[in-house]
C-alpha cells in the first residue's frame, strides 16, 4: 500500500462534533483562523489532540493518527 494511502487512512475523519457557541465568538475565531491561513476545523482538531494527549493516562499513549490536518 502506498504511503500516501496509509496516511489518508490514519487521518480518516468519520465523526462530527457539534458545539454551540456565541455567534460573535465564532465569527471572531473563524476570522482569526482565516488571517492565520488555517481553518477553524483544523485548529479545533489540534486542540482536541493536544488535550487528549495531555490528559490521557500514560499506559494508553500514544494516539494513532496524531497528525494535524
Amino acid at each position: 500500500m502506498p504511503s500516501c494511502r496509509k496516511q489518508s487512512m490514519a487521518n480518516n475523519k468519520d465523526a462530527q462534533l457539534i458545539v454551540r457557541i456565541n455567534k460573535a465568538q465564532r465569527d471572531e475565531f473563524v476570522a482569526l483562523c482565516n488571517e492565520l491561513d488555517t481553518s477553524s476545523s483544523r485548529e479545533i482538531r489540534k486542540f482536541i489532540k493536544r488535550f487528549v494527549k495531555k490528559h490521557k493516562p500514560e499506559q494508553e499513549k500514544p494516539v494513532k493518527g496524531d497528525q494535524d490536518g
